[in-house]
């Protein structure tokens, strides 16, 4: 597979003196230091259970005793922020191995994914293979690739309806999870690519697990509740819930990235190789915000770390706030920017402000 991607991806520069290198030494010797565990604590696996709990009660009680009609869309509200939230919290540290240090407790985190009617194989290649090596990069990076309907880099051809980008965004955000369930999964299978980048050869087994996902999903998701709630109630709440759930996946991973102050960096066209070398290129690329919220930190699993996860994604969002900290000091030395917005609010208007510049320049 890295074979694959290698033909369609640029490289990255080679340095004497590096700053990943660096960087794990501190980071590790934090750890060491304080002999403590890179992976999930007691307070991530409480976690995992209240949502995934609360998400089977919800469930069941929209199911099974159908509230009356205000109460019930209320419900689905909350229905949509739990998928966002084990999304997160859950999925998000099981795929990338940081959950536990149990195998077989990272895989049941991962596969919570496929329990929200997403493939995990599909979203394992398009994040943790392709997002997390060439973050930013027009042409590779499918999270910046919305297609005419938007301007997300520099680099892509910009229509005249972008000049209204920063108004019609909020509509485009909340169907990110239907248009994922739906289209994007389908896509990706059927043409057996990601954008330029070819898909992993699928085995049988992860064949039958991609039919049985989706099949579950249409089972558990409309045809039970069409069932027990009727068609109109279904339509309301699936509408609710997946728009509620669509819009906070998709505003949370573009504030990390689609801001007025990360860089989008291009290739050079004769050696195809990017400016700076990994963990500079994470860096100047991804944004962090409200970081001093608590909520906010315990909602969204670490990615409102984001610096922190894309230098260490094997290491569980836990530990997120303190390594931040080694990380600030690094990048003071190295005289690298370290962006990070003190609330979600200045990271919202950080990101209608480049959706902004996107639709004006050429």
């Amino acid at each position: 597979m890295l074979m694959s991607i290698k033909t369609v991806t640029p490289k990255y520069p080679v340095t004497t003196n590096s700053l990943h290198a660096d960087l794990r030494k501190r980071v590790q010797q934090y750890f060491d230091e304080n002999n403590i565990s890179i992976t999930g604590n007691l307070s991530l696996f409480t976690k995992a259970i209240i949502l995934v709990t609360a998400f089977v009660a919800i469930y069941i009680h929209l199911l099974i005793f159908t509230p009356v009609w205000y109460w019930g869309l209320a419900e689905c509200v909350v229905l949509g922020g739990l998928i966002a939230a084990i999304g997160f919290n859950v999925m998000h540290d099981g795929s990338h191995g940081s959950f536990s240090k149990h195998k077989w407790q990272n895989k049941l985190a991962a596969y919570s994914l496929n329990m929200l009617g997403a493939n995990h194989f599909m979203w394992n290649m398009k994040h943790n293979m392709i997002h997390h090596s060439f973050t930013n990069v027009d042409g590779v990076d499918d999270d910046i690739e919305i297609g005419f309907l938007m301007r997300m880099a520099p680099s892509q051809k910009r229509y005249k309806m972008h000049r209204f980008q920063h108004l019609y965004f909020w509509v485009l955000y909340m169907m990110l999870y239907v248009f994922w369930i739906f289209f994007s999964d389908y896509n990706k299978y059927f043409t057996g690519r990601i954008g330029d980048v070819p898909l992993k050869r699928m085995s049988t087994k992860e064949h039958i697990s991609f039919w049985l996902v989706k099949i579950y999903h249409g089972a558990v998701f409309i045809a039970l509740p069409i069932i027990f709630c009727g068609w109109l109630a279904w339509l309301l709440g699936f509408i609710t819930f997946t728009f509620v759930a669509g819009f906070i996946l998709s505003i949370v991973f573009q504030l990390a990235h689609t801001v007025e102050d990360a860089q989008f960096p291009v290739a050079d066209v004769s050696e195809n190789k990017l400016p700076d070398e990994f963990a500079a290129h994470q860096i100047k690329t991804t944004a962090n915000f409200a970081t001093k919220n608590k909520l906010v930190c315990w909602l969204l699993g670490g990615l409102n770390f984001q610096i922190e996860h894309h230098l260490f994604p094997k290491i569980s969002h836990v530990h997120y706030p303190a390594i931040s900290k080694i990380i600030k000091q690094v990048c003071a030395e190295y005289q690298l920017k370290y962006i990070e917005y003190p609330t979600m609010r200045r990271a919202v208007v950080a990101h209608v402000r480049f959706l902004k510049q996107m639709g004006k320049r050429d």
